[in-house]
This record gives structure tokens, sequence and C-alpha cells, in this order.
């Protein structure tokens, strides 16, 4: 009896002293990680530390991935793996998810977005002249700030911006009062506003400047031949202006040519120039602007002359660092090649800033200086498996950006889950 009383007592001392060990907890640290359906979990420990440490395994109830892909909807385990010193007292415990195999076409095309915001956008204040001479804000005196947006007035819905100033004059003609429902930072509020006659204009005006849409060029990430839904961007869209996620309420993206490059340089980013392809051999809707880019359907004909066919998708735990590939287009429509390195993965990241990348192509250093607007959306390729997508450049450093990594684009744009 003593001498069992000993032997627990000693164990005890024995783990509370692994446990508080730095080194010891580093060791242990639990590779919370993505696997695919071919990847097996490799065993943490070996030899004589294989022998204390057990390891212990459950497989939790699967989800199965819903959506139109037919044969390639999977689904996705999630393995809870617990590390028990001498298999009596957990030391560390995590979960591993195992995702469905996936393929996908990567992109590289360089489109242009058009897109119309639900409501209309403030995004900035004017001052109106009275008949004394004051410069008076009704808008801004009322409450609206920069950055709301206008839903609608005396009942009517304002799409645009010459619905806001048919709206507001009408209202100073008829009663002299506009009843305005908007959105400020996620909430719907509601104002009563007085607009002033203009004498400049020659209506009532509440000194609000306003936008209803937004047009740019980025770069396409993938395309799901099945579905043919496709990524882009992989960052979301905001004003220019005031930094708001524009909610889209229509939208759509076409082809884009590039005739001209601002080479980027420490402090000022360098950009894409390019125009619309007015007879595109393809065109998409824009059904979602999120944190990891923009997602909808295509219709017509688009190709990567590097991929015929889908590659797989490289999920999380796949990407490494080291070199890798991005695909882009600096003149015309022609996608072409270069060489990147992946300098950081930061794991366990849900936005679009999982990745360091860094230009090493010369040939694409000298034409661009690097990563430049109207880049965002390459297609990332390590290992022949798409990872990711390049999403914003270093300001004091065009060589390097972000990128977000193709799963958290998957996750955000196309995936649809129901847990069984």
């Amino acid at each position: 009896m003593r001498k069992s009383r000993i032997l627990v007592l000693f164990g005890l001392l024995f783990c509370t002293f692994l446990c508080l060990n730095p080194g010891f907890q580093q060791f242990v640290e639990f590779p919370e990680q993505n696997l695919t359906q071919n990847q097996q979990l490799e065993p943490q420990f070996h030899g004589l530390w294989a022998r204390i440490i057990k390891e212990e395994r459950v497989v939790s109830n699967p989800t199965i991935s819903v959506s139109s892909r037919g044969l390639d909807s999977g689904i996705s385990e999630k393995i809870d793996v617990v590390y028990k010193l001498f298999g009596i007292f957990p030391i560390r415990s995590g979960e591993i998810e195992v995702m469905p195999p996936m393929k996908l076409i990567p992109g590289g095309q360089s489109i242009g977005v058009s897109l119309q915001t639900k409501g209309v956008l403030v995004v900035g204040q004017a001052a109106i002249e009275d008949k004394a001479g004051h410069k008076v804000f009704p808008a801004k005196e009322a409450g609206i700030e920069v950055g709301d947006t206008l839903l609608k007035i005396n009942n009517q819905e304002v799409r645009t911006d010459q619905d806001v100033s048919n709206a507001v004059n009408l209202a100073g003609q008829e009663n002299g009062v506009a009843h305005v429902i908007y959105k400020h930072q996620g909430q719907i509020l509601e104002k009563f506003i007085k607009p002033l006659f203009c004498v400049e204009t020659g209506r009532y005006r509440v000194g609000l400047f306003v936008r209803d849409e937004a047009a740019g060029v980025g770069t396409l990430s993938f395309i799901d031949p099945v579905t043919k839904q496709y990524g882009a961007l992989g960052h979301v869209i905001t004003d220019a202006d005031t930094n708001q996620k524009l909610e889209v309420y229509n939208g759509k993206i076409m082809a884009s040519t590039i005739y001209a490059i601002q080479k980027g340089k420490r402090g000022h980013p360098g950009e894409k120039i390019g125009s619309f392809v007015t007879n595109s051999s393809f065109s998409g809707t824009i059904e979602k602007n999120t944190i990891t880019g923009i997602f909808g359907k295509l219709r017509g004909q688009l190709a990567n002359p590097y991929y015929k066919e889908a590659i797989p998708v490289g999920w999380e735990s796949e990407v490494k660092e080291g070199p890798a590939k991005i695909y882009t287009v600096i003149q015309g429509e022609k996608i072409e090649e270069f060489d990147i390195n992946i300098d950081r993965v930061m794991y366990n990241r849900t936005d679009s800033k999982n990745m360091i990348v860094r230009v090493t192509d010369p040939r694409l250093l000298e034409a661009t200086g690097g990563i430049i607007q109207g880049m965002s959306g390459s297609p990332i390729v390590q290992n022949g498996k798409l990872i990711g997508a390049v999403t914003h450049v270093f300001v004091n450093d065009s060589t390097r950006g972000y990128g977000v990594f193709i799963q958290n684009m998957i996750n955000e744009g196309i995936n649809n889950k129901e847990a069984a």
C-alpha cells in the first residue's frame, strides 16, 4: 500500500515537472492542422518518449459537404488527439480535420470588376450656403456620417446617387422634411433631415457626397470546372474614400487588358493600368464580397495556358516555406508564370494575410518592381497544388506582400457545409 502511494506521488510530481518545463511544453506542442484524406498524421514521439507518452485518437462525427459538385462532394472528418503521460495523465489535446479532396483550375486572368452597392454610400460632407451666406451641413448636423449607407428616403429605396438627389429635392419641394433610413456601423437607424435650397444648383440638398458603385482591375484566382464558381482578388473590396466594405447589390466581372505598368517603389505601391474588354470572352456575377475575395459564377470561355485541367487544392497544412509560382498578366491579356518565395506561413489565421510572399523572378521585378495593385488574386501554386493567392503589397517593400490560403477562400466563398 505504501509503495503504491509512493508511485502515485512520484508520478504526479514527474507529471507536474514535465508540464511546467518550457522545453517539454514546446516538445509536445500540438500540431493543429488540416490533412487531406490521403495524408496520415505522423506520430509525434519516438523511442523512449513513445513508451512514456501514449497517444489516443478518436474520430468525431463527420461533416458532410453539401453542394452541387456531385461526385466531388466529400466528407470532412475530425480527429480528436490526446497525449497522455503513461497513458493516464492528459498532457495535451487538440483536433485535426481531414479534408475531402478537391481540384480547381488556377486563374491568372486579368479581370475588370464593376459592382453596385446595396444602398448608397456616404463618402463626404458638402456645405450648402444658406440665404444669409452661412455654410450649413443639414445631414451632418442630423447625425449622418461618412461611411453610412443610405437605404430609403421617404419610404423610397435609393440605389443610385441620382435616386438620392431626386428624393431629397422632392422632399424639399413637398413638405420640407426628408425621412432617411440608413445603416450606421451595422445598425439600421432613421433621421429626419430638413433639405436646404441650394442657389448654386437650383435644387434642395442635404449636403452629402455619395457613391453607388465601384470599379477596378484585379486577377482571377480559381475556377471550379464543375460548378463554374470562381474566386478572385483574395481580399475584400472597400470604398476608396471611407475604407468601408462595400455591400454588393449587383456586380459583374469581365476580361480586362493591361496596357501599362506603374512600377512599385518604397512608399508608393505600383499599379496595373488596364481597361475592360468590350467583347469579353467571359463574364461573371459577383455574389459575395468577403474578407478573402469576391465570388460568383462564370459564363463563357477562359483558360490558363499552364493548366488545361484542374489541379489539387493544397490545404493549410500543406503550405510550406520555400519556392512557389504565381500566375498573372502584365501585358495585354497574356497569363505568365513567375517565381516567388514563401518566406513565412501563419497557420490558423482566417483572414487574407496567411503567408508572406516575396517576388524572386528577375523579369517580374524589372517589369513591376514586385507586387503591385491589380495583381491581387494572382494564384499561388506550390508542389503542383493550388495553395493560395496574392492579396496585399508591403508599402515600404514592393518585393514582398501577403497571400491568402486557398482553403480560406473556399470556406468563405464556395463551401456550403452542414453537419450530418
